[in-house]
């Protein structure tokens, strides 16, 4: 890999694509803090699920969201139900019966 040396002064747009270049992950980046058993526990699930740290608190936090944004999960049903088609057929309502039959209302 090639190593930047830092300047002073605005970076030109090589040297920043060459710094994003380095990083293993996309998306923003944030510093947090978190309480020590918190991340203990997270670096042990990550290594058990041969997953990234970044990819860890991802989804825990993407988890978290959709917890307490219900629009959102609505949203993402209904696409879901664009993607499979409304059209319902035989087979698809004896499955959905069945599921709604074994489930605790």
């Amino acid at each position: 890999m090639e190593s930047l040396q830092l300047k002073q002064g605005p970076q030109t747009l090589m040297e920043l694509t060459a710094a994003s270049a380095m990083s293993n992950t996309t998306g923003m980046k944030v510093a947090v803090s978190i309480p020590d058993e918190v991340f203990s526990e997270a670096e042990a699930l990550a290594r058990e699920l041969n997953a990234s740290r970044s990819e860890i608190y991802s989804r825990a936090l993407g988890e978290f969201l959709g917890r307490h944004a219900p629009d959102r999960i609505t949203e993402q049903m209904n696409r879901v139900v664009v993607a499979v088609g409304k059209e319902s057929d035989s087979f698809r309502k004896r499955a959905a019966r069945r599921v709604f039959q074994r489930v605790e209302w």
